[in-house]
């Protein structure tokens, strides 16, 4: 898999994207993740990349022209899944979409800053818009990392135990059940006994019910629509 980032502030992925578990996959060849600075493709002397709005009004919003030159650059390099717009304004991501987008091979991540970017890059470009979250940040920078994250870590290859990212929260449909290890008893703090137990059959149904009373007390609004909304 391919992923191309889009920003104007490239060091904030510097630290981020070598460390930990993306690390290891781009070192194993499983991803390549490309950071590109959008003033690269300005063609204003200072490098600029944002102006005035249209209309009047309050910041200041990105430029078509460096966006689209940036983005024209790689699509006549390969063909791209979806070129993904970084936005509060987006549909809202999560589990569903990390596993829709980890079977893709090639696609754009673009992060907004300042007011937006211009109406045109969305209208003609852009094929997806994807928010992390109902609140605003400075940047698109933030979502794009968690985005790249959620997806990496499904890819196969990338975790060392597989079965691990089956069972995280919202895989199945409900936050996942409590973890423990060792020791099993600490300050008299003690692991449950089932845990211990060695039974797999009763281990599994423990698992279940914990992750179904956690999402009902924590989530109770993603269980509409799933094979549990009858208990909801």
């Amino acid at each position: 898999m391919r992923i191309d980032i889009l920003t104007i502030f490239p060091n904030m992925f510097t630290g981020f994207l070598n460390e930990s578990i993306l690390k290891r996959a781009q070192e194993k060849k499983l991803v390549e993740i490309f950071v590109h600075n959008i003033r690269d493709f300005s063609t204003d002397k200072h490098k600029r990349v944002d102006d005035y709005p249209y209309g009047g009004g309050a910041g200041m919003v990105m430029m078509v022209e460096p966006i689209e030159r940036c983005i024209s650059w790689l699509t006549a390099a390969r063909k791209y899944d979806e070129i993904i717009y970084l936005t509060p304004d987006g549909e809202l991501f999560n589990q569903k979409k990390a596993n829709q987008l980890s079977m893709l091979n090639n696609i754009i991540l673009l992060c907004g800053h300042y007011k937006g970017i211009d109406q045109r890059v969305r209208d003609y470009l852009v094929t997806m818009e994807l928010s992390i979250g109902d609140y605003v940040l400075t940047g698109g920078e933030l979502a794009a990392a968690v985005i790249t994250d959620a997806i990496v870590r499904l890819i196969p290859g990338v975790l060392h135990d597989e079965t691990s990212a089956l069972n995280d929260s919202f895989q199945t449909g409900l936050l996942d059940s409590p973890v423990y290890t060792r020791p099993a008893e600490y300050k008299g703090w003690k692991v449950p006994e089932i845990l211990l137990s060695g039974d797999q059959k009763k281990i599994k149904a423990w698992r279940f019910e914990q992750a179904l009373e956690k999402t009902k007390k924590r989530r109770p609004d993603i269980l509409k629509g799933t094979p549990y909304e009858e208990d909801y």
